[in-house]
């Protein structure tokens, strides 16, 4: 394959359409209004075990609770106590599930001193918590897991939140700001390794706190495609997405994070197809939040759930409901399971994505070259089923700051990222758009993207991988904007790149416009 650098599909974030790309953090109406319930991303990759380098795992890390905001105290996040969390292990091709992880946690109000306000830094004693549940840590989350429905793990302890220097030292340096980037398990700050529980079949388990590690500039997107997604340093010819020292709108914020490492060993294995790869084997995998039917609420008393789990969120790849699943079904898709993704299958095979691209950049008044925006079963190859696709015969990958890694995965030459499984750091905003631009042939790399070339905290090399949680008292969310050149002269630059006859700027797309997408086949 040849790579040349462009901006085809950096404009295709235009809001109008309704498009977003933040992983999963704002994938569905019904989902936004249940935070605790609210998926963002799946991470699955093979690595070793946390302690014994010399033990392959299958790690699967999954990240709840978009946009945590590090000083919200004096409650801060908790994993809802009446949410089941589960990490799924499924067949690669059909989506069926082989293996359920299920995650429950203990009860939100339970405190050791209820004659205060505070959750960290004063229970039965004042002082900052060195250990996680000791006498200074007045509210302590446990939590137990199930595979399969049998209970494999109880009473393991979530570490706390980051509420700063005086109150969680553990986490953070001489200044105050968390410390992050440990390359193995010596290196982990005290409070994320003591949250680290092998349990008796082999399996490795951890929930807390972590740092966001998704990376995106969704404000510029989400300002009807503000130019700096497409140039910020008045460049064209560096290429268009691709300058860096983009704005992360994911900058200082954290998650609720539950992970698995699974022996490779024990897991099973099945042929599969990679649409850029080839013949693979391994598993798949996805993630989902289930609330029991009914909820009883009453007066002076908390409320209280009965009747079976009922899934309300699920996430497997990055991006497939929140980009390509139309409005009309995103509530349903949550509510079902990979196995029956068929019928899904229409929003990747007839790209909406790649239609606007066509209206809003190309000038095209039918919406239908010269991205091709049906037939695309390279697109359908990767999402349908929505399960994160691993092949366990690698050995473990490269990660950031090791050798070999790259962010861009295949399309920067590092086969073992996104979409063969998912690595922290694969910056998979970017590949989406590449893959959305090259295909269905691949004959050429359209690389695209959006200024944002790297997460605003270290991972960790090392379970649980992704950064220490920040502290309230030190993290910004705020950042300068960036001058850029007007939208018309982008758009200018971007034709020219692409040798395309120059044309008038165009004026937004009108609704009737927009309204010309290929109708999805029933």
């Amino acid at each position: 394959m040849k790579y040349r650098s462009t901006a085809v599909a950096s404009a295709a974030l235009i809001l109008s359409s309704g498009v977003t790309f933040a992983s999963s953090h704002s994938d569905a109406p019904l989902i936004k209004q249940d935070p605790q319930a609210n998926l963002t991303d799946v991470y699955a990759f093979v690595g070793t075990k946390y302690d014994d380098p010399n033990q392959n795992v299958l790690n699967v890390l999954v990240s709840v609770r978009p946009f945590s905001e590090p000083g919200d105290g004096v409650i801060y996040e908790r994993f809802a106590d009446d949410a089941q969390y589960s990490i799924h292990i499924t067949n690669p091709v059909t989506g069926s599930v082989i293996d359920s992880y299920d995650f429950e946690f203990s009860d939100v109000t339970a405190v050791k001193n209820p004659n205060t306000i505070l959750s960290y830094g004063l229970g039965t004693a004042a002082g900052p918590i060195e250990m996680i549940g000791d006498s200074q840590q007045n509210f302590t989350q446990t939590y137990t897991v199930r595979k399969n429905g049998i209970v494999i793990g109880s009473d393991l302890p979530v570490p706390p939140p980051n509420a700063g220097a005086r109150t969680t030292p553990g986490y953070n340096d001489a200044n105050g700001f968390a410390i992050s980037g440990a390359a193995d398990f010596a290196s982990l700050d005290p409070l994320t390794a003591q949250g680290i529980s092998p349990l008796p079949s082999g399996v490795v388990a951890w929930a807390g706190p972590r740092e966001d590690g998704f990376y995106a500039d969704t404000p510029g997107i989400f300002d009807f495609l503000n130019p700096r997604i497409l140039d910020n340093n008045n460049d064209s010819e560096d290429g268009f997405g691709q300058d860096g020292n983009g704005i992360d709108g994911f900058k200082g914020f954290n998650v609720l994070t539950y992970a698995l490492q699974i022996p490779i060993n024990t897991l099973p294995a099945s042929g599969f197809s990679n649409p850029l790869l080839g013949a693979q084997t391994g598993v798949g995998v996805y993630a989902s939040v289930s609330r029991q039917r009914y909820t009883l609420r009453s007066t002076g008393r908390k409320p209280r759930g009965s009747g079976p789990w009922i899934q309300v969120n699920r996430l497997g790849n990055p991006l497939f409901n929140e980009v390509l699943v139309h409005n009309k079904d995103k509530d349903n898709y949550n509510l079902k399971s990979p196995s029956g993704d068929a019928a899904f299958s229409t929003y990747a095979e007839n790209s909406h994505l790649a239609f606007l691209i066509n209206v809003v950049v190309f000038g095209d008044a039918e919406g239908d070259g010269p991205l091709q925006t049906t037939g695309r079963a390279d697109l359908a190859a990767i999402f349908i089923p929505d399960v994160v696709r691993v092949d366990t015969t690698t050995g473990p990958v490269p990660l950031p700051g090791q050798e070999g890694f790259n962010r861009l995965s295949v399309v920067g030459g590092d086969v073992a990222g996104w979409p063969n499984g998912r690595r922290i750091g694969d910056d998979v905003v970017d590949i989406a758009l590449s893959a959305i631009a090259s295909g269905p042939t691949f004959e050429a790399i359209t690389l695209v993207g959006d200024n944002v070339a790297n997460n605003d905290q270290a991972y960790n090399t090392v379970f649980p991988y992704l950064g220490t949680p920040h502290a309230g008292t030190t993290v910004s969310q705020r950042q300068a904007a960036f001058s850029s050149p007007h939208r018309p002269e982008v758009l200018r630059l971007l034709k020219m790149k692409l040798h395309r006859p120059s044309q008038p700027p165009r004026p937004p797309p009108s609704v009737l416009q927009l309204n010309k997408t290929p109708a999805p086949k029933e």
